[in-house]
């Protein structure tokens, strides 16, 4: 079963995130297989795309329990960095219809979209340092452009989780709705419903000021570096010690 489901009707495209037996945490067959769905969502005909996960929660991070992955280290960051890249290439504007959890990467995949909508339940973090990780996907700078410097170094030091209610006060999302997946759908009508290449041109003049690249680049030199210190193997050792 893929861990990814694209489908495209009526000028929308929807991705899901499916692995709800683990919350749609992140693992490498769940960022190939999303890579893939955005790759399809890029050559059809949808004017606007909805990305959304099966389940109890939108994306609940980086799955832990995992086995210790191998392999090039960079190669294997960039690949996770290019769901950022794709979602932000796009022509099509990107809606993230956010329930339950977001958490690390999936508050970023939630972050590389366009506009984020968040359900009542919707709850998202930024634990990496905690972990003795490095926040990946942009979340440098797309994080800071939302809520602003300071409270993006609140929301990353700290680590703490905030509601849908907080992150709306602080403008991560654009609105909490009673119907997440409705919402999102709806307004992804809309935008289809416009002229596409006005849409593509207004969604590229509006990302112009951010240096993704550059801020990409710079995340994955820290991930790197922390990698390989023991704090990172302490911390993911005691996530799988609980359970």
């Amino acid at each position: 079963m893929s861990t990814v489901e694209v489908s495209i009707d009526d000028g929308v495209a929807r991705i899901w995130l499916n692995r709800p037996e683990r919350l749609n945490a992140v693992a490498p067959a769940l960022v190939d297989d999303l890579l893939a769905a955005l790759d399809t969502v890029a050559g059809s005909t949808a004017g606007a795309v909805v990305l959304a996960g099966r389940g109890r929660a939108f994306c609940a991070g980086h799955d832990l329990k995992e086995p210790a992955p191998g392999g090039d280290s960079r190669a294997r960051l960039e690949r996770l960095q290019d769901v950022t890249r794709r979602l932000r290439a796009l022509r099509q504007p990107v809606i993230a219809a956010v329930h339950g959890y977001a958490i690390g990467a999936g508050a970023e995949f939630a972050l590389g979209c366009d506009l984020i909508l968040a359900a009542e339940d919707a709850v998202f973090a930024f634990p990496e340092a905690g972990l003795g990780l490095s926040v990946t996907g942009a979340a440098s700078r797309l994080l800071p452009q939302l809520v602003g410097p300071l409270k993006a170094k609140e929301l990353v030091l700290l680590g703490e989780r905030i509601g849908a209610a907080k992150a709306l006060e602080l403008g991560l999302v654009n609105a909490v709705v009673p119907d997440v997946h409705a919402t999102a759908s709806d307004w992804a009508k809309r935008i289809a419903e416009r002229p596409h290449g006005a849409v593509s041109l207004a969604k590229r003049a509006l990302d112009a000021s951010i240096d993704l690249e550059a801020a990409l680049e710079l995340e994955v030199s820290h991930a790197l570096i922390t990698e390989h210190t023991p704090e990172v193997a302490r911390s993911a050792e005691a996530f799988r010690s609980r359970g």
